[in-house]
C-alpha cells in the first residue's frame, strides 16, 4: 500500500470540521489515508473539535493563510516520506465519494502505467455536480482558462478548483523555499507547473455549497480583489517559467 496524506487546511470552521471528520470515521478512509488538519491560527474551537474527534492537527502560531497552511503540509508530507497528498476543503463542500476517484487517478494503489503529478476535481465536466458561481467568479475562470490555453496549450476546465490530488514529485516541488505563491495558491500555481512540465489531469468532481461560516473570498469587493490579483500573479509566472 502506498502512502496517502489528506489534508484539511482550516481557518474559523468550528461549525463544519465537525462532522467531516465523522464522516471520514463513517466511511472507514483511515484505514488506508491519513488525515491531517491544518489550523490556520482559528480564533474558534477549530484545533480542540480536531484533537477532540481524534485527528492529527498542526496548529498555526497566527492566521497566516491559506497558501501558507498548504505549504505547512507540503513540508510536512515531504519529511515523513507520503507519497501522495490529497487537498479537501474543511468546510464540506468537497464530498468524501471524490476520495476513491482521486486515488485512482493518481495511481496510488496501483504499481503499473502512467499517472498525472497533479489532479483537479472539476465542477464542469460531465458527471460533475456542483453549486451556485457568481457571474464575477464565472467571468474569472472562464479568463483563468484562456490564459492556461493561451501559455501551456492546455484545455483546463476548472483552474481554481481546490480539491487537488498530487504525487511526491508535485508536493515536493511546492514544499520548496519560493516555489510555492503563500498568498495566491490557486490557478497560477497550476499554470506555473504546467510551464515546467508537469502533467495535470480533471476529473469530474461532487462539491456541495457551504452549509455554515463564511469562505475567505466570500463578498464581491473581496472576491474582485482576489481574482485581480491572482491574474497579475499568473502574469508572473508566464515572465519566470516560460520559455
Amino acid at each position: 500500500m502506498k502512502k496517502i496524506l489528506m489534508v484539511i487546511p482550516a481557518y474559523n470552521e468550528e461549525e463544519n470540521i465537525g462532522s467531516l471528520l465523522e464522516e471520514i470515521k463513517e466511511k472507514q478512509l483511515e484505514e488506508k489515508i491519513d488525515v491531517l488538519v491544518i489550523d490556520d491560527g482559528s480564533a474558534d474551537r477549530t484545533e480542540q473539535i480536531v484533537r477532540k474527534k481524534g485527528f492529527r492537527v498542526i496548529r498555526q502560531i497566527f492566521n497566516m493563510g491559506y497558501g501558507a497552511a498548504l505549504q505547512t503540509a507540503y513540508k510536512y508530507a515531504v519529511e515523513k516520506g507520503y507519497d501522495y497528498l490529497l487537498q479537501l476543503d474543511a468546510d464540506g463542500q468537497h464530498d468524501l465519494k471524490n476520495i476513491c476517484v482521486m486515488c485512482e487517478r493518481l495511481g496510488c494503489f496501483s504499481k503499473e502505467g502512467t499517472f498525472p503529478d497533479i489532479i483537479i476535481g472539476s465542477r464542469f465536466l460531465e458527471g460533475s455536480q456542483s453549486f451556485y458561481m457568481s457571474k464575477l467568479k464565472m467571468f474569472a475562470i472562464k479568463l483563468f482558462r484562456g490564459v492556461i490555453k493561451k501559455n501551456t496549450g492546455n484545455s483546463l476546465t476548472d483552474p481554481t478548483s481546490g480539491l487537488q490530488g498530487l504525487n511526491r514529485k508535485a508536493f515536493s516541488f511546492y514544499a520548496g523555499y519560493r516555489n510555492f505563491d503563500l498568498k495566491y495558491p490557486d490557478m497560477n500555481m497550476i499554470l506555473q507547473m504546467l510551464l515546467l512540465g508537469y502533467k495535470i489531469e480533471e476529473f469530474p468532481a461532487i462539491m456541495h455549497e457551504r452549509t455554515a461560516g463564511t469562505s475567505m473570498h466570500s463578498g464581491l469587493l473581496k472576491e474582485g480583489k482576489y481574482m485581480i490579483l491572482m491574474f497579475f500573479s499568473s502574469l508572473n509566472a508566464c515572465l519566470r517559467y516560460r520559455k
